[in-house]
């Protein structure tokens, strides 16, 4: 009979190699750590290194970076971010060869020159939630490590406002006898709050210093371009007005940035009611202070904190989830949960969009990953619950009546800073997928699930379209000057307005002159400090 504690001895079988060779049983010296990885690791292993968002486990990755090839290689990396120099420099120096994953803005162009050069076998670009669940599948960490930012003597947890993922990498990777290696930043004889119990960790690192942790989700309002401010006015009257839309999602960027500050303004001029955009799945972003303090979001849960938002959350305990204390938990999986199924609008941005609608952040030169933009922007089977937007945007099919979550990409026609066409017939994914870099093409958010193209020409509305080739002519009709746009026919397109199909700004009344940043609710960083009566404390590095 085959044995089915193999893990288990496994298991055993590295803590005692530990306890022999570094003499402990939980807490490790800031410079064993790579002693510590080297004996605890094996090669092939499915390894996670906590890269989320916006924390690192930083001083984890630089040890992991620095562990001896001949004894430590092969490793499958599975992190839902890759964030850091050391996230790709594992692969290059031959420590790892496999990745799973969900992000990579930062390492974007190192990634894909690693890509390219076979020094990294992607498995696949993941949604978050998506990679999450395989966690507990196929993809279980035989070690993780992760972030806190405290500990007590016990090994207890404290994970602050960026409780984020580490919770769920833990529970998987311990519960199927992995080991679970934490770095803290500091010691402390008591927690305000225990966000991972003591055993569930195996190993601590008291780095007794802050660990990376970047200002992801803010954006400087005096960046926001006219442009920008133009699409976000076509948002908010082309689809979050007439949809009355009011659970909802923000990428990351200026142009949505845009759309937050001109919901106390430009929104309010239309008449937005107060049920419009009033509930939130988002990170507390700065941009969105104004339409807070104006009663237009009401709630908002987060995936993870924001830098020098903490004291402004603790003040608003109506709009965040916060404790008995009023400090922050953020929760990832539960944000995209609540994504999946609790929004009606995902609203967020691409680098390519290609003639049928297909968009895609995996192109030429750089491979950015998806985050949660597959899972947000996508309609899920299992839905069951009626609201007036989801209701709107769906149709009959076999005489039952299918509801549709809005799925908005905004982009210009032509990228402002490098003049680059956003629109391509073909997108570059398709040539990483023929080129053998993945064993399928990296689309984003695929076309059959897109509702609307926001662009400085209009909105394509492909909710309203019959079929493909009216959908194709949909997306033409705003690609501008482009390879896609321009086999754009004025009588098509014509044709198109007069359903309601594609809507300039004329057709929502919007004089374009009138888009300037003069409508936004704040132009810079220290007017959201004011407007947030100086709870907000942004960066240094920003004012």
């Amino acid at each position: 009979m085959s044995s089915h504690d193999k893990l288990l001895a496994d298991y055993r079988l590295r803590r005692e190699a530990v306890a022999r060779q570094l003499d402990t049983e939980l807490f490790v010296k800031p410079e064993q750590t790579v002693e510590l990885l080297e004996t605890a690791i094996k090669p092939g292993d499915v390894v996670c290194l906590e890269g989320n968002n916006q924390k690192q486990a930083d001083f984890l990755a630089e040890a992991l970076s620095k562990v001896n090839p001949k004894e430590v290689n092969n490793l499958h990396m599975v992190q839902s971010s890759l964030v850091l120099d050391e996230h790709v420099e594992v692969f290059e120096k031959g420590i790892a060869n496999r990745l799973d994953f969900a992000f990579s803005g930062p390492q974007a162009k190192k990634l894909f020159k690693a890509v390219n050069s076979q020094q990294v076998n992607v498995g696949a670009i993941h949604t978050y939630l998506e990679l999450y669940g395989r966690y507990f599948v196929d993809l279980t960490p035989r070690v993780a490590m992760v972030v806190a930012d405290a500990c007590d003597p016990s090994g207890n947890l404290y994970t602050g406002a960026n409780t984020e993922d580490t919770p769920l990498i833990t529970e998987a990777t311990n519960f199927k006898n992995g080991l679970v290696i934490a770095q803290v930043s500091e010691k402390k004889d008591s927690l305000s709050r225990v966000d991972i119990p003591a055993d569930w960790v195996d190993y601590i690192v008291v780095t007794e210093e802050p660990y990376h942790h970047e200002a992801l989700f803010t954006r400087d309002p005096a960046q926001i371009t006219d442009l920008q401010v133009l699409t976000g006015m076509m948002i908010i009257k082309g689809i979050y007005e007439e949809y009355k839309v009011s659970k909802l999602n923000h990428g990351l960027g200026f142009a949505t940035a845009a759309v937050e500050l001109l919901l106390p303004t430009y929104g309010r001029e239309i008449g937005l009611s107060g049920e419009v955009c009033s509930h939130w799945v988002l990170n507390p972003h700065p941009t969105l202070i104004p339409a807070i303090e104006e009663g237009i979001a009401q709630k908002v849960y987060p995936f993870g904190g924001e830098i020098g938002t903490n004291e402004y959350v603790q003040a608003r305990p109506d709009v965040f989830p916060t404790d008995s204390n009023g400090l922050m938990r953020s929760g990832r999986c539960n944000a995209h949960v609540a994504g999946l199924y609790g929004i009606d609008c995902f609203t967020g941005a691409t680098l390519q969009i290609d003639k049928y609608g297909n968009s895609s952040t995996a192109i030429d030169g750089m491979i950015a990953g998806f985050g949660g933009a597959p899972n947000l922007g996508s309609t899920p089977p299992g839905r069951r619950h009626q609201t007036e937007a989801f209701a709107k945007a769906g149709a009959v099919h076999y005489d039952n009546h299918y509801g549709r979550k809005l799925v908005v990409q905004v982009t210009p026609t032509v990228s402002e800073k490098k003049s680059i066409p956003v629109f391509r017939e073909k997108l570059d994914a398709y040539d990483l997928y023929e080129a053998g870099h993945f064993e399928a093409p990296p689309v984003m958010i695929d076309a059959q699930q897109m509702t609307h193209i926001v662009t400085e020409k209009g909105i394509a509305y492909l909710d309203r379209c019959n079929s493909m080739e009216e959908q194709m002519a949909a997306v033409r009709a705003v690609a501008g000057d482009t390879e896609v746009g321009e086999r754009e026919r004025t009588a098509e397109t014509d044709r198109l307005r007069t359903k309601g199909k594609v809507k300039t700004p004329d057709d929502l009344g919007i004089n374009v002159a009138d888009a300037t940043t003069d409508k936004l609710a704040a132009h810079s960083i220290e007017d959201l400090v004011e407007i947030s009566n100086g709870l907000y404390n942004p960066p240094q590095y920003l004012l």
